[in-house]
């Protein structure tokens, strides 16, 4: 039992970890756009950003029970803390890995891919029906509404002040990406938080520590949503430059009302996916696939496509490359800790 309670530590803190990880792997999805439009200042969008984090964090509990309840069966036992802990090894390595290359990725697609490769490598059963209607159609559609929407909202913008000065116009939405900005940093916090609050609730469940209400469903432990929101805005404070300038100034080159459009896409299907569906999506892929659609109505030509094609690479790779590491993990950990 002692063993039992310290490998459990174990799990939690690695969750705790990925939540970090996702902190400054993500946290220049809500601070590129404000801050190369000079919107908001460094230090400002950093702030901003970890504060509304930690307000999302609070605001729902939909996607940790889908995390929790619908991608594989709940495993048991020291054996399925041992799965837990290989999906979150493989989900923070290929976090660090991309955030050191500078390149966005999917914190949600390296997790749920760890969640599938450990799953595998231990003849853990996966919940395929939920990873097709909860994770991959969610996934596949979410970007290309991000790009339509981020397109349709920015022709709208520039119907709407197609006669205004310029200059005027840029000063405007300064000030109203401020608002859009925060909001789309809340909605991470409501996504993203919730994964890492899925996975803790997981391995609460598989050492007897919680259980389901009578419902059915899974409660989430107030504890356990404090301590995910503080990680994972610890790792928002500490910033993910590398990315930013990706987003920020690689793919497009940004204005205020470009940056208003963008963040505002994201914010309402980041709300929308939460509360009404309760799925997971990925704010990488939503911000990156707006900024493209909100580039492509001045012209196809001022989206520098190369960047984007490296970005999609990532995108595609992350899911085989987390299950990968995962696997590899997992066998380790049973080799190191069998039973």
């Amino acid at each position: 039992m002692p063993l039992e309670t310290a490998y459990l530590a174990a799990v939690v803190l690695a969750a705790l970890v990925f939540a970090y990880t996702n902190g400054f792997h993500d946290a220049p999805n809500s601070l590129a756009t404000a801050v190369s439009t000079r919107a908001l200042g460094p230090r400002a969008a950093v702030i901003m950003a970890a504060c509304m984090n930690v307000i999302g964090a609070f605001l729902g509990e939909g996607v940790a029970r889908t995390i929790s309840r619908d991608i594989i069966v709940q495993p048991q036992g020291t054996g399925g803390l041992t799965v837990l802990m290989a999906a979150l090894v493989g989900a923070v390595v290929w976090n660090i890995a991309t955030w050191y290359m500078g390149m966005p990725s999917s914190s949600s697609h390296a997790l749920i891919g760890g969640m599938l490769g450990a799953a595998l490598a231990s003849a853990t059963s996966v919940r395929w029906s939920g990873v097709a209607t909860d994770f991959a159609l969610p996934m596949v559609l979410s970007p290309l509404i991000g790009g339509f929407l981020g397109y349709a909202v920015m022709l709208a913008i520039l119907w709407t002040f197609r006669s205004a000065s310029v200059r005027r116009t840029n000063r405007k939405f300064k000030i109203a990406q401020s608002v859009s900005a925060a909001a789309m940093a809340l909605g991470h916090g409501l996504q993203d938080a919730q994964k890492t609050m899925g996975v803790v609730v997981l391995a609460l469940i598989a050492v007897g520590a919680h259980s389901a209400h009578s419902g059915g469903g899974y409660d989430v432990p107030l504890w356990v949503v404090c301590a995910a929101a503080a990680a994972m805005a610890l790792g928002t404070l500490t910033g993910g430059w590398r990315i930013m300038r990706t987003l920020g100034r690689r793919v497009i080159e940004l204005d205020p009302p470009k940056g208003f459009a963008a963040e505002s896409t994201v914010a309402v299907v980041s709300y929308a996916t939460s509360f009404i569906w309760q799925v997971p999506i990925s704010n990488t892929h939503m911000i990156t696939s707006a900024i493209v659609g909100v580039g492509a109505t001045r012209r196809l030509s001022a989206v520098r496509w190369g960047v984007a094609g490296n970005i999609v690479a990532v995108w595609l790779a992350t899911l085989p490359g987390a299950a990968l590491i995962a696997a590899a993990a997992f066998y380790l950990l049973d080799l190191a800790l069998p039973g």
